[in-house]
């Protein structure tokens, strides 16, 4: 929804280009940088306490943005959303993991996708409507009800299921050691993270051989290099970074960066060229949008079905390929100002978006041992929020530059036909219904 809304929420709060994309970017970067603590805190505290409590920060959030009087304030309860979604997301991911046995979890994950993708394909439309029709604030009112009614399944669900593959072989996995949490690698995390993006979406306003870009890079390189330092020495590290030595998972995470990295342009910038170069009104656009998020919801169920079938491979590589080409196609129509073409390649982008997802997150999450699937799921949601934030920084800074989406778009699918082969060199062949090697 806020991608048909960024437009008018910008003119109305009367926000630069910048600040608006910091309105999507502030979510993504603060989600980026605290996921992996989220993913430790399902290890060593609880899956169900997790979610609740960032399922309750987001709707805290979503009230405060809706109440928003400035862009500051907006920006402001954008990172804290982005900071509940962090706890929330892989609290999910691993009670879902945890609650299915291995040659099951492809389907499961596939009706998750298929839940999340009946939400998606409704948003641009519903942030249209809203927007043209009530405000754009209720974009954020709007999550309120169904926040309440997710804490209240959450807490009435029962105790936590045990792993599914260890009830089938009557043994349990280890649990997940404690320890202080690694304060240090999440101060370097964020901090870094932080200029690093800072200076790639200020750069085109400050110049990019200005002091402040250039200091900026440099001190997020070197924060970067000293959270490597710090989790490479550490017992308990905040991020893993053996799990990265797993050839299938560190394939897998590499798919999510380009898929977030593609779906958050997609949203985000396939809306902005509809109502800025084409002139459309926010719900016209949110229709358009529709063309590429309807098709999820057939895709993602026969996902995880294909996935389950024939292994994580073969769906993943040929969803990869037809992703790739329709985003050449966006970029061509967009070129060409041809808003039919756009919304047939949408079409076929659509089709393939879940088909990455699922597979991918099926090989990933099968690569590691069962008592670090929090800790799994919280690395592969730093990666794909990394994607979806690096986007938001270049595609804006590329927009700001060249004022062409053409040469957006063109950007997303060479990101695209990267994660191809990354697939292709890195995610291991499996037996229907196993895990990956």
């Amino acid at each position: 929804m806020l991608g048909v809304a960024l437009a008018t929420i910008q003119q109305e709060l009367g926000l630069s280009q910048t600040a608006a994309h910091w309105v999507v970017n502030a979510y993504l970067l603060a989600m980026t940088c605290l996921v992996a603590l989220g993913g430790k805190l399902c290890d060593r505290i609880s899956r169900r306490a997790t979610a609740s409590t960032g399922v309750g920060l987001f709707a805290t959030a979503s009230l405060i943005a809706g109440l928003a009087g400035d862009g500051g304030w907006v920006i402001g309860a954008r990172a804290i959303q982005g900071t509940g979604a962090a706890l929330m997301f892989p609290a999910a991911w691993a009670m879902v993991t945890r609650a299915f046995a291995a040659e099951e979890r492809g389907h499961a994950f596939g009706i998750m996708v298929t839940i999340s993708a009946v939400f998606m394909a409704l948003g641009p439309f519903a942030g249209g409507l809203l927007v043209d029709h009530a405000s754009w604030r209720w974009i954020f009112w709007i999550n309120l009800p169904f926040c309440a009614a997710i804490i209240a399944m959450v807490l009435l669900a029962g105790p936590e299921s045990a792993d599914a593959d260890d009830a089938a072989t009557g043994t349990a996995a280890e649990p997940a050691a404690i320890g202080p949490l690694d304060l240090r690698g999440l101060f370097a995390l964020l901090a870094g993270l932080t200029a690093l993006v800072t200076a790639l979406m200020e750069g085109p306003n400050w110049g990019w051989g200005s002091i402040w870009t250039l200091g900026l890079l440099a001190l997020g390189l070197a924060l970067m290099a000293l959270f490597v330092t710090i989790e490479r020495s550490r017992t308990l590290p905040l991020i893993d970074l053996d799990l990265l030595k797993i050839p299938t998972f560190t394939g897998g995470n590499l798919v999510f960066v380009a898929f977030q990295f593609n779906k958050i342009t997609v949203f985000v910038f396939c809306a902005l060229f509809l109502q800025d170069v084409m002139e459309f009104p926010a719900m016209t656009s949110g229709l358009i949008v529709l063309a590429g998020t309807v098709p999820t919801f057939f895709t993602s169920f026969l996902g995880g079905k294909a996935a389950d079938r024939w292994g994580s491979r073969p769906p993943l590589l040929l969803a990869l390929a037809i992703n790739t080409a329709a985003l050449v196609c966006v970029a061509l129509a967009m070129a060409l100002e041809n808003t039919t073409g756009v919304a047939l390649a949408l079409v076929f982008w659509g089709i393939a978006l879940p088909v990455i997802a699922v597979p991918a997150r099926r090989a990933l999450m099968g690569a590691v041992p069962a008592d670090q699937q929090g800790q799994a799921s919280g690395v592969n949601l730093t990666t794909q929020m990394f994607g979806g934030t690096l986007a938001m920084a270049i595609c804006g800074s590329l927009l700001a530059v060249t004022g062409s989406y053409a040469v957006v778009f063109a950007t997303n699918a060479a990101v695209g036909a990267l994660a191809l082969a990354a697939a292709w060199l890195l995610v291991d062949r499996q037996k229907p219904g196993g895990n990956p090697p």
